[in-house]
């Protein structure tokens, strides 16, 4: 069963990869035993940077479950996730990752992140972007009501 989910990922980045303009990588989420979103690289036919198909995925799985929690699912993906795919899995609450190629898989054919993994690894404020507080107090207060509020959504 895992091996079927897993061809359906990598399907999906062979069907990506043929189209030309899209990237090689797919991915599915899965839920008792069915699959509960799919998604595909999008990034250079949407123009978005954030739409690797491990993201595209979630929003699918999120969009068809009609929740922002994810718990119970597992993610199949053609290649070890990213920094940003990996935190995108933890925030949705995924609970395992089955991935087809390594990060040096996907670097020796350039997608590499090796940059990202050693960057994300310093302190927010000794990072590659260059970064500047302000504004503190203001944005803080928000904080403060959101405390307060009675009728809030916890994360």
């Amino acid at each position: 069963m895992k091996e079927d989910f897993m061809k359906e990922a990598i399907r999906l980045s062979l069907e990506n990869m043929q189209k030309n303009a899209w990237w090689p990588f797919g991915a599915v989420i899965v839920k008792d035993g069915k699959i509960v979103g799919k998604g595909r690289n999008q990034v250079t036919s949407s123009n978005d940077p954030t739409a690797h198909g491990e993201v595209v995925a979630i929003r699918d799985a999120c969009k068809n479950l009609w929740t922002f929690d994810l718990q119970g699912c597992e993610i199949y993906t053609s290649c070890e996730p990213c920094p940003m795919c990996y935190w995108a899995i933890s925030r949705s609450r995924i609970q395992k990752i089955y991935y087809g190629n390594t990060g040096k898989d996907a670097a020796d054919i350039w997608f590499d992140d090796s940059a990202f993994q050693e960057d994300i690894k310093k302190v927010f404020t000794q990072r590659v972007i260059p970064v500047e507080q302000i504004m503190h107090n203001e944005a803080l207060e928000v904080f403060k009501a959101w405390t307060a509020k009675q009728d809030k959504i916890t994360y």
